[in-house]
């Protein structure tokens, strides 16, 4: 039996956002040109489809379409990781065969968020639905909690359990709760066998510090190499200043609703309007506060071989 966490990822996987055209169809041309920048500068991989990617927003056809277009754009399918993520159990089952089939190494998956108060065996079971139905020995699952958002969180006696069952399938955990106490907590509880990797970049380097080996992160879609830093190298010479540089990154976007503020960002950094564009229920910036986001992003200033 092969321990899982030899099989987790290392470095930065961004939180891809996701590009959209005039009808609000996925870019898939504009898509791929991203993932591509992002392993240019040095990523280890690039994650489709999270809640930065606004994955629940998609169908499941817009999605494995949309994957199948980043790997004949030139995307290597070994260094994608997939939310595969819904609400229905069976959907997530199409959705993570089909990432498996394609070779991608990792799935990312919520536990199921319509119903709320819902038991830990159900959400052990949902998973099991998911493990069992896809029974593929060459699966690796991400647990992903962001209980402020999906309403529904992963316990430890949940992630205990679920690691009993399918070590060799458990990969590790993104925790995006925003809660420094809470990712050290689980750090402290299963890091090894398993990685825990946040979503919340403040948090990079304390979680580095204990061991983690990489990020998803929402921020690296145009500052990867300072995202990499803070994790992969904590205690270096420059880690103050990064931390520092990272609590002003999301300084600008408070007062802002924050996928299309990160989507403004894009938009200012590469001159397409694809990048302005938010699926419904999401509400894209007015040209006022693009306008203002504009203002104290030049402010600010980015340094793209840097940052």
């Amino acid at each position: 039996m092969t321990p899982a966490h030899q099989n987790a990822f290392r470095g930065i996987w961004p939180a891809m956002l996701t590009p959209l055209t005039e009808s609000l169809d996925i870019d898939h041309d504009a898509f791929a040109a991203h993932a591509l920048k992002l392993l240019d500068a040095g990523c280890g991989g690039v994650t489709a489809f999270g809640t930065t990617g606004e994955g629940p927003s998609f169908s499941v056809a817009e999605r494995m379409a949309a994957v199948e277009a980043l790997v004949a754009r030139g995307v290597p399918a070994s260094r994608l990781m997939v939310s595969t993520s819904c609400a229905a159990p069976s959907e997530t089952v199409a959705l993570t065969r089909h990432a498996v089939e394609l070779g991608v190494p990792g799935c990312l998956v919520l536990p199921p968020f319509f119903f709320k108060g819902v038991s830990d065996q159900g959400i052990i079971d949902a998973y099991r639905w998911v493990i069992d139905r896809v029974a593929d020995p060459r699966l690796r699952l991400y647990l992903y909690h962001i209980p402020q958002v999906a309403g529904v969180g992963l316990s430890h006696h949940v992630i205990a359990t679920l690691l009993k069952q399918y070590p060799d399938t458990i990969a590790g955990i993104k925790d995006s709760a925003c809660d420094q106490a809470h990712s050290v907590g689980l750090a402290n509880a299963f890091m090894p066998p398993l990685t825990v990797y946040v979503g919340f970049e403040p948090d990079l380097q304390t979680l580095g510090r204990l061991g983690s080996t990489g990020a998803i992160s929402g921020l690296a879609n145009f500052v990867p190499r300072l995202v990499h830093r803070l994790v992969t190298q904590p205690d270096a010479p420059t880690a103050a200043r990064d931390q520092q540089r990272v609590k002003e990154l999301l300084a600008i976007f408070e007062g802002f609703s924050l996928m299309p503020a990160l989507k403004g960002v894009m938009a200012e950094r590469d001159g397409q309007a694809s990048w302005l564009r938010v699926r419904p229920p999401l509400v894209a910036l007015t040209g006022d506060e693009q306008a203002e986001l504009r203002r104290r992003l030049l402010a600010l200033g980015l340094d793209p071989a840097h940052d």
